[in-house]
């Protein structure tokens, strides 16, 4: 009768898919920056995809592509690095519970929800700094923030606003997760397995198949509610000390009588060529590495 294989013990079994999605989605925000920059100028009303790159090249240089990079870091340091590694032990469990049978999407889109509004909990002040640093050349000059790094933004909104503060905007954060992770990570996860299984594609083209299926789907889902969260996340008061929005769903609803439904999608092409490629750069980095590590790096996008 043969010996049955120790489980793994130790700290790293358990904290790698939260190393794992942490690290490499910090690595691809260094490349999708500059896209996430013009999605964002999009959504501020500057203008078309050309007309936003124009002018950031003509008036503010290069650097400002990368304005707010540290916001982002943290960003993924902090979100990325809870969703990720919340949603693997989340289906490493149901796998469990499954007797090792892969999830049917239903199961697998649960947990891409509970580990989406997990991550935004966590990663809402950095998100917070990074959509205002973002934001700030499109203000007047007075008005602008003038934050230099990420943990500085942090200091003066507890600061000038409150600890609280930190999680303004958290409501449409936590939802617009929660959608990006059910359109992205089950889509993901079904589009890996049809293409393997069905169509019989290797590893590359498997990772670019369905990176470009989980990204639209992403997009397609989370869209208006990133719309929402910038809107919300960016404003300041006016002179009598008014917010032009009293929260979400006042936003929601002037937005729908202002633009109508489709406003919601504003800068959706732009929306969808950060995901998917944010997508296959991570998991071409780790084709060389085993499956179920590209499957969790995979999610670390925005």
């Amino acid at each position: 009768m043969g010996e049955q294989k120790p489980k793994s013990v130790g700290v790293w079994p358990a904290v790698k898919p939260f190393v794992n999605g942490g690290a490499s989605g910090m690595l691809a925000t260094c490349v999708i920056q500059p896209v996430d920059m013009i999605k964002v100028r999009i959504q501020l009303g500057q203008g078309s995809a050309a007309d936003v790159t124009k002018n950031m090249l003509k008036n503010e240089g290069v650097r400002a592509f990368y304005n707010g990079l540290s916001a982002g870091l943290l960003r993924q340091a902090t979100y990325t690095t809870a969703r990720l590694g919340t949603f693997r032990i989340l289906t490493n469990k149901a796998i469990e519970a499954n007797d090792g049978k892969p999830l049917p999407l239903y199961q697998k889109a649960l947990c891409g929800l509970t580990a989406g509004a997990i991550g935004a909990c966590v990663g809402s002040p950095a998100d917070l700094a990074l959509i205002r640093m973002q934001a700030d050349a499109t203000l007047p000059v007075a008005q602008r923030r003038n934050y230099t790094n990420a943990f500085q933004a942090l200091y003066r909104i507890v600061a000038d606003e409150g600890v609280l503060s930190l999680w303004k905007g958290a409501g449409p954060t936590v939802v617009r997760a929660m959608a990006l992770n059910m359109g992205m990570l089950a889509s993901y996860d079904q589009s890996v397995e049809f293409c393997k299984d069905t169509l019989g594609l290797g590893e590359a083209a498997t990772v670019v198949g369905a990176s470009s299926v989980s990204g639209f789907f992403a997009a397609a889902c989370s869209l208006p509610f990133d719309y929402v969260k910038t809107q919300i996340q960016k404003m300041q008061p006016d002179a009598e000390g008014k917010y032009p929005y009293t929260g979400s769903l006042d936003c929601t609803m002037k937005t729908l009588k202002a633009g109508g439904p489709f406003k919601f999608y504003t800068g959706f092409p732009v929306y969808c060529v950060r995901i998917a490629p944010h997508v296959m750069v991570i998991n071409s980095l780790s084709l060389s590495l085993s499956l179920s590590l590209s499957l969790s790096l995979c999610a670390a996008i925005e």
